[in-house]
């Protein structure tokens, strides 16, 4: 018996989210409602990477279609269903009735709620990620589901502190003190074995290790406590994190964990105790609040409206400022690379399009971006060029992205085992007990 084709009918952010997304939905067909191109249209003019994909799909689109027409249908391709834009529908009685105002929002339901009755044989499911409007669709009786294609299904590992791996003989543990260059693997005897350079603590009845697990020549290395740039770190995920941050082999770095674990301090100390191996060191976060317009009730210019969103940067650089003394020479050297933009604090949207070779490129609060934004970023880095990524994935702004689905997560998942990366989840607040004890409990 032939497998019934279904439905799908595809909001703005989606499109949004993954301009590519309607070769997502393998045999079956796509409806995009004519309001959603409407709203797409509002989002073609600008910088960001929202604007980027509004541009992308439209194009898209243009390609698809050349000479034919929507409502017969276009095909997507081998193995892929038909793409349909459906124009402005009536609202029926149910639609009428529960909704007064003719919102974007509203207006998609009323074709969902058309093709639906237009097509009582198939399954017709509202795809959005907009959550209220699942709940609103559902109470129609309309099915409608999350964009789950780039939705990480296992996010336990990233939750977890470091693993210890108790009941290692005593004496691996001595040579490990030994032989800076590290055991091979195998001696070991792992099961399974680490992911490519993976940190963890080794217990033995006597002693303890912290080590990390070399890929490329299968060894078991002991990783040292060291001062960076006038931070010390106060725990072993910090001492991970900073072996991590400067370690030549790893290009890539993802560092999770809530707020006052050190993610970002650690991040930037690294970057400028090897300032000398780069031309720039770049510090950015995205602006959440610019896509939702809250940006232009702020006062003054452009810059004044972006230095609340910066603030938090440069507070990290303000620690590591005054761990030296105003004389010293470190305390000149931040200020000196600040003046000649050896250092950049800026808006993420900002470093878009510009050369990313040989920097050191820092995106704090990267869980507020997307699986495709992430992709885009990492795409852009040149030779000589190290990347890391910090954030809270349990501290998402963006209403679009959740624990699953945001770039962060999507990022350590994918990348995992690859022999330029490397993960650490940073789990111990360490600004203070108050801030610890509302971290755990509020």
């Amino acid at each position: 018996m032939k497998k019934q084709k279904k439905i799908f009918v595809l909001d703005t952010n989606v499109l949004l989210h993954d301009f590519k997304s309607i070769y997502a939905f393998q045999e079956n067909d796509i409806v995009i409602p004519i309001v959603v191109l409407e709203e797409l249209d509002k989002f073609k003019r600008g910088s960001d990477l929202i604007n980027f994909h509004a541009r992308e799909f439209t194009r898209e689109l243009d390609k698809l279609s050349g000479q034919l027409l929507f409502p017969k249908g276009i095909s997507l391709g081998v193995g892929r269903g038909k793409l349909f834009i459906e124009t402005g529908k009536p609202f029926s009685d149910i639609v009428s009735e529960s909704f007064s105002e003719k919102t974007p929002d509203h207006r998609i339901l009323a074709i969902t709620d058309f093709i639906r009755n237009k097509n009582p044989e198939k399954d017709v499911i509202l795809i959005t990620k907009d959550i209220n409007l699942r709940m609103k669709s559902k109470s129609l009786g309309i099915q409608s589901q999350d964009y789950e294609s780039d939705k990480v299904s296992n996010i336990d590992e990233l939750h977890k502190g470091i693993p210890v791996k108790e009941g290692i003989n005593n004496d691996l543990i001595s040579r490990l003190y030994e032989k800076y260059e590290g055991i091979p693997v195998k001696e070991f005897k792992f099961k399974p074995l680490p992911v490519a350079n993976q940190y963890f603590i080794l217990k033995s009845p006597k002693a303890s290790a912290l080590v990390y697990y070399d890929p490329l020549n299968k060894l078991i290395c002991r990783v040292e406590k060291y001062r960076t740039y006038g931070i010390e770190p106060r725990n072993a995920e910090q001492t991970f994190s900073i072996d991590a941050l400067t370690r030549p082999e790893i290009q890539l770095v993802s560092l999770t964990g809530k707020a006052g674990t050190g993610k970002t301090l650690l991040a930037l100390a690294a970057a400028l105790h090897q300032r000398k191996l780069f031309n720039q060191i770049f510090l950015a976060r995205p602006i959440v609040p610019l896509a939702n317009r809250d940006m232009g009730y702020l006062p003054g210019d452009i810059k004044e409206k972006m230095d609340p969103y910066m603030q938090p940067l440069f507070d990290n650089l303000s620690v590591i400022k005054h761990s030296f003394k105003p004389q010293s020479q470190e305390f000149s050297k931040i200020e000196e690379m600040q003046k000649n933009e050896k250092l950049v604090i800026t808006p993420l949207a900002y470093i878009r399009g510009r050369s990313l070779s040989k920097i050191f490129f820092i995106v704090d609060e990267a869980q507020n971006l997307t699986p495709h934004e992430i992709k885009t970023i990492i795409t852009r880095a040149g030779e000589g060029t190290k990347m890391v990524f910090t954030g809270d994935i349990e501290q998402i702004d963006s209403p679009y992205l959740d624990t699953k689905s945001n770039g962060l997560t999507y990022l350590t998942d994918k990348m995992k085992g690859q022999a330029v990366f490397s993960h650490v989840n940073l789990v111990k607040g360490e600004r203070s007990f108050l801030a610890e004890l509302a971290s755990n409990l509020l």
